[in-house]
């Protein structure tokens, strides 16, 4: 349910305040000036007070209950209840951190509300108001602590297979970012062997994912496991009013916006909601979190905002074609093994795949040794090792960071003369302040060596042509990235690279005769060459590569689809306009 928060006309009063024991002693100019100051807030059963992560309040309840629930394992527990008289949102507030819990009232209730700052004056004038609040926040906290402690989620499931194995790697990756609690076994792990010969038998196939109620899916796909673990893979309407393809930031950008607008939505993600940027260990510079944020909790809180208006997540699915000419007013996507919905709108949010590497002994030795940006659940075994990363993007500079505190050396391989024109500036400060950080510069991979996994490299001086072999067990690279699109129908304009044309662009082809433009009008900003569908994000042509500009292009679309929306409604029985000619490939 949305906040629903109202105020009546009367106003909270000093003798409603003395009722509380907390103000008992508390004189009564210091009284009348807490109550002039507090906010007078009604709520019905099952209204939100506050949401875990908020900016916190201080809260008096003058009548009914509070419910506190605390995020537990994705789920909001209720781990407390404030009757009248009590009162909460302290330790926030003394710890000057985001609420770390819901409040919800349970019946009708009234509650006084007092600021941040009006807070921290009570606590300053009242010396025993603050020994009192002193004494609740330290109970509290060892409550927070006990709660946390006896809630640890045991391993949903159990992940067996070979460590240089990539579709071990895969699933590991798949099931990490996905927030699946598991357990991960070598085969020639015991564990591993529970029911089976000691060792490895000829036939075996891996990996092997054993759930929690013992059934073992082998080699299994993204989506059989993530039907496994109980994540949605299915939609349940027949037709939304507008379906996302893509779930990082631009994707779920627009789904919260969707959502909360009141459109039908449903987001298909072929891997995990965040996409590339929930890799990113800590983004420094993203507008309201002054001491960064990691792109996974950046992503998480999202996907929670996502859900909480209603969206429709489908996990492990990806999206194969869009059917352009279904006649009437709904487009229909179809997924991957046949499944099929249909939406009045669709906004492309499907991101980029890095670029491979292209040099002796790279394609062997993928999921062995080398790895196709930050894979997080390989940190642990970098560990004493010497490590090296390839690009010299923010990509590349946020990983360094990262697994400069697990690996014995980090080295940036970088192709250019300097990292100035590629990675941000306070990035580039802070590679300095790691000792085990190392930027070579003029640098590039040679090749990859090495049987069953990765165990040396060549790197190549790019001004001398002078080679040199190192021994390492594990290379990240960061080279680029590049659009895949061709599973979009024909007659979405993309680019020579891949990527979606919207806006100026397919007015610039129609221009040239190029393309055909059924409506009237001229497309959105966002919009492709077929009306009603959007493109946004990092698969968008001429978009800028930034976390807050997908996040911008993915809520500027909705507005865009809403305007779509109101035109159909106006013409209910205009047709969808005719496939349109081959692709243009001519932009750069």
């Amino acid at each position: 349910m949305i906040v629903s928060i109202f105020r009546v006309t009367s106003m909270i009063t000093a003798e409603d305040l003395r009722a509380v024991p907390l103000f008992a002693k508390v004189p009564a100019r210091e009284l009348e000036t807490i109550a002039r100051r507090a906010a007078d807030v009604r709520l019905r059963p099952n209204d939100w007070l506050i949401r875990e992560g908020e900016l916190p309040a201080f809260f008096i309840v003058l009548s009914g209950a509070i419910d506190v629930l605390k995020s537990l394992g994705g789920t909001d527990r209720v781990i407390n209840r404030y009757a009248t008289g009590e009162y909460g949102g302290e330790l926030p507030l003394l710890l000057r951190s985001p609420a770390i819990a819901s409040l919800r009232a349970t019946d009708a209730s009234r509650v006084a509300r007092l600021e941040s700052a009006d807070f921290h004056e009570l606590v300053v004038s009242c010396p025993n108001l603050n020994a009192e609040l002193m004494r609740t926040m330290a109970t509290r906290i060892s409550h927070v602590q006990e709660l946390n402690a006896s809630t640890v989620p045991p391993p949903a499931v159990t992940l067996i297979g070979h460590r240089y194995d990539i579709a071990c790697h895969e699933l590991r990756d798949f099931l990490a970012r996905n927030h699946v609690p598991f357990r991960w076994h070598d085969l020639r792990d015991p564990e591993a062997r529970t029911g089976l010969a000691v060792l490895p038998q000829p036939g075996e196939a891996y990996p092997v994912l054993v759930l929690a109620d013992g059934t073992r899916l082998v080699t299994p796909s993204f989506r059989e496991v993530a039907q496994g673990v109980g994540l949605q893979t299915m939609p349940s309407k027949d037709v939304y009013d507008v379906a996302i393809i893509g779930g990082g930031p631009a994707g779920l950008a627009a789904a919260v916006y969707g959502a909360s607008e009141g459109l039908r939505t449903i987001l298909v993600e072929r891997h995990a909601p965040g996409g590339q940027a929930s890799t990113s260990s800590r983004i420094e510079n993203y507008l309201g979190f002054p001491t960064g944020v990691s792109g996974d909790d950046l992503g998480s809180r999202a996907l929670q905002q996502a859900k909480r208006f209603g969206v429709e997540i489908l996990v492990g699915r990806c999206a194969e074609a869009i059917e352009t000419r279904c006649g009437g007013q709904a487009y229909a996507v179809r997924l991957e093994g046949g499944d099929e919905f249909k939406t009045r709108a669709i906004v492309i949010a499907s991101g980029v795949s890095w670029r491979q590497i292209d040099v002796a002994g790279a394609d062997k030795l993928v999921g062995r040794g080398l790895y196709y940006g930050a894979a997080r659940t390989e940190a642990p075994s970098t560990a004493g090792h010497d490590i090296f990363l390839v690009g010299g993007g923010n990509s590349a500079g946020q990983a360094a960071m990262f697994f400069a505190d697990y690996a014995r050396s980090v080295t940036l391989l970088v192709r250019g003369p300097s990292l100035a024109a590629t990675m941000s500036y306070y990035l580039i400060e802070q590679l300095r302040t790691k000792p085990n950080i190392r930027i070579e510069t003029g640098s590039q991979l040679a090749a990859l060596e090495g049987e069953d996994h990765l165990e040396s490299i060549v790197i190549e001086t790019r001004a001398t042509g002078e080679r040199r072999r190192e021994a390492t067990e594990a290379v990240f690279a960061f080279i680029g990235a590049d659009a895949e699109t061709g599973w979009l129908p024909r007659d979405i304009i993309i680019d020579e690279r891949g990527y979606v044309c919207t806006g100026r662009d397919v007015m610039d082809l129609l221009a040239s005769g190029a393309e055909r433009w059924a409506p009237k009008r001229d497309p959105y900003l966002l919009e492709t060459s077929v009306p009603g569908i959007f493109a946004v994000g990092d698969v968008r042509h001429g978009s800028i590569k930034r976390v807050a500009s997908g996040v911008g292009e993915g809520s500027m679309a909705i507005a865009f689809v809403h305007q779509y929306l109101a035109e159909q409604s106006e013409a209910p029985g205009e047709a969808r306009p005719r496939e349109r000619s081959r692709r243009d490939r001519a932009l750069a």
